[in-house]
């Protein structure tokens, strides 16, 4: 049996989540091999607003000893983003050293993307997002407060090892799955940190010759993202600019609601956080009408890190067909269906994979 620790958050996070759950509900109804049992932890801005937390000082302890975490989505107009943020999502991912954050942009079958003339086969790309260091290190300070003299500090922290062992991840992907590894950094600009950050790059690249190997800036990168998709492979780039460029990546494929991320401890000393890449869309919250995908999506990336490879693929199988019907869409994708409507008929074209899952 695998444990996994749901935790809902903010806004539209528990919407999402509970169709996320009703799917791998439904996978192990189907495959008695995928059992999965689920706990629940209702933390978040609710909790902080009671007791000043966003999760209890021993939340890594209670976490550490899952499988897996199944997350939603943090913040709220009623506490500052940083609070929320730092205090919850990030405290976990440094917690838990989840270095690799994996973001797929792909198209999906049915959804029209804004690039003009772009087909499926031109956008297939894959981001290592570094996710323990770099601009979000939370390094820095602010001095003379509410005075003319203020300043803030904020430190961007690229170590050798931290920077070696994510480029060496997305290299390994690379070769795995014969695609292109483009790095991106600002070196032109950034001459400490991300001139590291090329030079470990060059160096990596040495290793796996067999790799096609490019560096990017990161505004060249966005050009050609919008221009050129069908360049990219596998990209790797820091925490800040992957960010960033997994927005517009959500963007390209047709809305924020269907990108999905995976947060990865590679040595699995630690449990892997899945989560969809948009946030709390407080707007939308208890409307129903949040789209689902990403966060589904992100479920079936646990899947395949639990080893349920076949299943994943399913997931994402079943995914494509409910689009490409086009009768269930949510207001994102031009629709009408809600949030549970998406979510049933997912679960509903689940078929069982032509491979066997492993005992």
């Amino acid at each position: 049996m695998k444990r996994i620790a749901v935790i809902p958050g903010d806004g539209v996070g528990p919407e999402v989540v509970r169709e996320s759950e009703k799917v791998l509900r439904m996978v192990g109804t189907m495959d008695p091999a995928v059992e999965l049992a689920f706990d629940h932890y209702e933390w978040g801005t609710d909790n902080y607003l009671r007791s000043g937390e966003m999760m209890p000082e021993d939340a890594l302890d209670i976490l550490q000893h899952y499988d897996a975490l199944l997350f939603g989505a943090v913040g709220s107009p009623a506490v500052k983003d940083h609070v929320t943020l730092r205090d919850l999502l990030l405290k976990i991912r440094f917690g838990f050293d989840l270095y690799v954050n994996l973001r797929p942009v792909k198209l999906l079958d049915g959804v029209e993307t804004p690039l003009r003339n772009a087909e499926q086969a031109d956008v297939d790309m894959v981001f290592v997002r570094e996710g323990t260091e770099g601009e979000y290190a939370g390094v820095g300070d602010r001095i003379y407060r509410g005075t003319s003299r203020e300043v803030a500090l904020q430190t961007a922290v690229f170590s050798r090892r931290g920077t070696e062992r994510v480029i060496r991840w997305a290299f390994e992907l690379g070769r795995r799955e014969s695609r292109s590894v483009t790095s991106v950094s600002k070196a032109n600009a950034l001459n400490y940190s991300a001139v590291l950050w090329d030079e470990i790059f060059d160096e990596m690249a040495l290793e796996y010759p067999d790799v096609p190997a490019q560096r990017l800036l990161v505004d060249a990168a966005a050009m050609f993202m919008v221009m050129e998709p069908e360049r990219f492979g596998v990209v790797v780039a820091s925490n800040l600019f992957a960010d960033i460029l997994t927005d517009l990546g959500a963007a390209i494929m047709g809305g924020m609601g269907l990108a999905p991320s995976a947060g990865l401890n590679p040595e699995r000393v630690y449990p892997s956080m899945f989560e969809p890449i948009h946030g709390s869309a407080p707007e939308i919250a208890g409307r129903g009408e949040a789209n689902p995908i990403g966060s589904i999506w992100s479920a079936a990336q646990m899947l395949d890190h639990l080893g349920f490879s076949a299943w994943s693929a399913e997931i994402l199988r079943s995914i494509n067909e409910v689009l490409r019907a086009g009768v269930v869409r949510t207001p994102d994708l031009g629709g009408t269906s809600s949030t549970v409507e998406m979510g049933d008929a997912i679960a509903a074209a689940l078929t069982q994979p032509k491979v066997a899952t492993p005992a």
